[in-house]
């Protein structure tokens, strides 16, 4: 059974990490926090050192959420095609996916963070890597078995993919029309069958 202090502590995080993600880290202003919490400055600061620790919080307890969302879309029965469409169909809805996350985590928080906060920067790269080495992971499995060839070596495809549906999600956060989404993954889709095989 976890402490009082615990369960305020992860109460803080999990309502305070949409804000971060949708404000920025300078963005998000202590009355934000107390609102959104129903907490004193003293109460938010007596669970965390400061301000930057509680960002970074914020964005692993989201970075965590998109991790196991990829764990399980790549953990699918059948090959690693089978794996590849189904995180691409995921992509499709990526949107709606971070919506309570107060948007794209990595897209957010990569931006934001770039001037001003060197520890959120570390996280997302680290988070970054993780997340190509996972599509790479599945990909070198494919071509292991014979299931797939493909042009390139397997991390190499994996960040270019990974680069297109990252642009795919800038482009519809910044112009609201999750067309870019939806035609990112079709072309994506089309890209994968016609050059892994």
């Amino acid at each position: 059974m976890s402490s009082k202090a615990e369960r305020t502590t992860k109460y803080i995080i999990e309502t305070v990490a949409p804000i971060f993600t949708k404000h920025g880290y300078v963005g998000t202003s202590m009355s934000h926090l107390t609102e959104a919490t129903g907490l004193t400055k003293g109460a938010i600061y007596g669970n965390f050192e400061n301000k930057e620790a509680l960002a970074l919080s914020a964005f692993e307890y989201n970075r965590n959420q998109l991790l196991t969302k990829f764990d399980e879309l790549l953990s699918v029965e059948g090959s690693a095609m089978d794996k590849i469409h189904s995180l691409l169909g995921f992509y499709r809805q990526y949107d709606v996916f971070t919506m309570p996350m107060g948007g794209c985590p990595i897209l957010s928080v990569g931006v934001d963070a770039q001037n001003n906060n060197k520890l959120l920067v570390a996280a997302c790269h680290e988070t970054l890597n993780e997340l190509e080495g996972k599509i790479a992971l599945v990909l070198e499995n494919g071509v292991k078995a014979g299931e797939i060839k493909i042009p390139v070596p397997p991390l190499q495809f994996a960040k270019q993919l990974y680069t297109m549906l990252s642009g795919a999600v800038a482009m519809a956060t910044m112009t609201k029309d999750r067309k870019y989404l939806v035609n990112t993954v079709a072309y994506l889709i089309h890209l994968v069958d016609n050059e892994v095989k």
